[in-house]
């Protein structure tokens, strides 16, 4: 095959047969190597075509079918074994019962021809498309197992060492491939079975393909080393694009815009509200997820901006008669999930336009044939306006032109005919006769190989150089930004160590066994604020950094505290309580009776640093005398109250003897 294919990372192989059956005599294949812009063309025998495909590692092997590459199930998955890590098989006409190659290449509007070169094409053409099923006989599992790479032997004086040897070769090449698998980060069970001396073998079951572990086959010395993908039990057809299927669609269009897809048997497939999303890309959300028969809003007349998606995709549109109130909308997605108002509206319009169409799905599904796809008949009819019949009969008649052009019924050959089959018969053996004796100039067609392997080389590397310098740039402006947010982080630290060393002489304050406190600081004593003259404030203030006995509390709201708040400050047992506002009189009555001194704030300055605040000594000491002097003055008129009121009631007392 000539090397002029473009330096692209996705090359697709199209291929189908030339002549000859891979179940028979040696077969050769028309060869398409698409790139998205170039193609390229050669006919080689199935030898070649393994060998050319090891050596280009295209994307994709795409074929009509694949049954043309390998003669039963086996071989095939003999086939998907060897073919290259990142090389996928594809076949473009379906999974297990294919279609025609003329109808999916006139579905998806790829060129056609009858010729082999011409359907290899088709094939490479659709395959870069996305369109067609892959073709996969492993998982993405794959084994890796080590073990011994000598027989142990039998007998001899030495056998015990010798066979010690190998099993710790065996044992230190597992921990090498354990050692590679954590460092790769992959997700991995190992599975050992140990023997004198070591292990017999070890088997690790990697969840990657054999591309992304960092561990190679080899045999070394005592040691030999396997790398296995793990069978599927069958074969798996796998669609490369994610299948669209016809829907209903529901629009609530606004500040935040909503949407809902429902299918044609009345399932909600998915929901979206979004505040950010514009037309097209409400547009192209939908198109991801199927295909609009109709598309529905929940008020009359339609929204402009629904009728512009509705137009967009030539369905059908609904609206109700009037405006669907509150509780309709609750009622019909009483049993659907949705997060907000938008949605649910989106919802009901959708639901309501399926339970208008339910009879007619039901009734078009009825008349449909079993090898039609019923959700193309009832976009046709529903938003088309077709007849049933009419698009039956358009389908059928594409199908039957289809069998006319791929399907030829057999006759009876002309003894001149069969002269000539068996003339082709006799140029494809000697065809192959020509290939095996072509294997003997193999030798003077090694430097041209060369070349090519030179050219397939540097183009590879040229991608890879590109890739690389898309990488630098991405690392590049990824390193600016983390250089910024290193500088944030610098400035915050900065900001967050001069805290640290604020609450660090804060806290030696409150731990006089440090003998290195500053003598400048000698004269502070911490204050421990709570914020509201509460329980659940005290509790609060308590869970973080504690009240004690003897502590100075500040209490920055004094109000509103009954005798059980007033007791559980009582229990704390503090030194003297600063306050912000009016004490009520029980509290006041409460702290006077267990002698705890309250002086206003405003008495003492105080400074607070985030939570947590210090107060000078002498300040705290005047506060406390300042109380102590008042409490003698308030005892002392406490007491000639008391000795005036029991003089007056001894008065009365005389006055009613009298």
């Amino acid at each position: 095959m000539s090397s002029r294919i473009s330096a692209l990372d996705a090359v697709v192989f199209g291929v189908d047969v030339q002549s000859g059956d891979v179940r028979g005599d040696a077969p050769s294949y028309a060869v398409v190597a698409f790139d998205g812009e170039n193609l390229d063309r050669d006919v080689v025998s199935h030898r070649k075509l393994r060998r050319l495909i090891d050596r280009e590692e295209p994307a994709i092997v795409a074929t009509d079918n694949v049954y043309e590459l390998a003669a039963d199930k086996d071989a095939l998955v003999r086939l998907l074994g060897s073919l290259p890590d990142e090389t996928r098989l594809v076949q473009v006409t379906g999974d297990e019962q294919p279609e025609p190659l003329s109808r999916v290449a006139s579905r998806h509007g790829v060129p056609y021809g009858k010729k082999p070169m011409k359907e290899a094409e088709a094939a490479a053409r659709l395959a870069a498309a996305n369109v067609g099923y892959e073709v996969s006989a492993f998982t993405d599992t794959t084994e890796v197992k080590v073990s011994r790479g000598r027989s142990t032997g039998s007998g001899g004086w030495s056998e015990d060492r010798y066979t010690r040897r190998i099993h710790g070769s065996v044992k230190r090449r597992a921990r090498e491939v354990d050692t590679e698998l954590r460092e790769a980060g992959l997700d991995y069970e190992m599975d050992e079975t140990e023997k004198y001396g070591g292990y017999a073998n070890a088997v690790f079951t990697v969840e990657a393909r054999p591309s992304d572990i960092p561990v190679s086959a080899r045999r070394s010395g005592d040691t030999r080393t396997e790398i296995e993908r793990v069978r599927r039990d069958g074969i798996e057809f796998r669609p490369l694009a994610k299948r669209r299927d016809h829907v209903l669609v529901g629009i609530d269009p606004g500040t935040t815009t909503a949407v809902a897809i429902v299918g044609l048997d009345g399932a909600v497939l998915d929901v979206l509200s979004t505040r950010t999303a514009d037309t097209a890309a409400v547009i192209e959300w939908i198109v991801e997820r199927g295909r609009p028969v109709v598309v529905a809003a929940d008020v009359e007349p339609m929204p402009s901006t629904v009728e512009k998606i509705r137009r967009s995709f030539s369905a059908a549109g609904w609206v109700p008669e009037r405006d669907l109130a509150v509780d309709e909308k609750q009622h019909r997605t009483r049993e659907e999930g949705y997060d907000n108002d938008h949605e649910r509206d989106a919802l009901a319009a959708a639901l309501h336009a399926f339970d208008e169409y339910e009879d007619t799905f039901e009734r078009v599904g009825r008349k449909v044939p079993p090898r039609i796809e019923t959700g193309e008949v009832i976009a046709r009819v529903v938003a088309g306006e077709e007849s049933v019949e009419t698009v039956l009969a358009d389908l059928a008649g594409d199908d039957e032109a289809d069998d006319d052009e791929d399907e030829h019924e057999p006759r009876e050959l002309t003894p001149e005919e069969q002269r000539i089959k068996d003339l082709e018969t006799r140029v494809e053996r000697l065809d192959s006769h020509v290939d095996d004796l072509e294997t003997t100039i193999e030798a003077k067609d090694e430097e041209i190989a060369e070349y090519e392997r030179e050219l397939t080389d540097a183009r590879r590397e040229e991608r890879r150089e590109a890739r690389e310098r898309r990488e630098v740039n991405r690392l590049e402006r990824e390193n600016e930004r983390l250089e910024r947010e290193l500088d944030e982080q610098r400035e915050a630290n900065e900001e967050l160590t001069e805290k640290l060393d604020r609450l660090k002489e804060l806290w030696r304050l409150d731990h006089s066994n440090f003998a290195d406190v500053a003598e400048a600081k000698q004269g502070l004593v911490p204050v421990k604020p709570v914020a509201k003259f509460t329980k659940s404030a005290l509790r609060e203030a308590d869970e973080r950094y504690g009240l004690a006995a003897g502590d100075v509390v500040y209490l920055r709201d004094a109000s509103g505290a009954g005798r059980s708040t007033a007791e559980t400050l009582v229990e704390r047992e503090p030194r003297v309580v600063l306050k912000d506002g009016g004490l009520s009189e029980v509290a006041r009555e409460l702290l006077f009776e267990h002698e705890i001194p309250v002086a206003p704030a405003d008495e003492v300055p105080i400074e607070e640093v985030d939570d947590l605040a210090v107060a000078r000594e002498g300040t705290v000491e005047a506060a406390i005398e300042g109380w102590r002097e008042r409490a003698v003055a308030w005892r002392k008129d406490q007491n000639e109250s008391m000795v005036d009121q029991v003089i007056s009631e001894h008065r009365a007392d005389r006055s009613e003897s009298d």
